[in-house]
């Protein structure tokens, strides 16, 4: 894995067996991503280093929870 950005890493057949759409995916990790932005978490150790890529990791790691809501 000598690259890590992108959709790579993390492997997205790991993430949509925690969130089954792609949609989903993509709207909890920007959520999570802008949160990591806008409270500068440099701290944070992770493979990737773009806030995207760290919100995927931790999508994948379940250290993120999120609940989808149904809309009628």
């Amino acid at each position: 894995m000598a690259n890590k950005e992108g959709l790579r890493y993390p492997s997205i057949d790991q993430l949509l067996g925690k969130i089954d759409s792609k949609y989903k995916l993509a709207y909890a990790a920007s959520l999570r991503a802008k949160a990591l932005k806008e409270h500068d978490d440099s701290v944070i150790r992770a493979k990737c280093s773009k806030p995207v890529g760290i919100a995927l990791e931790e999508i994948e790691a379940d250290k993120v929870e999120i609940n989808f809501t149904k809309k009628l």
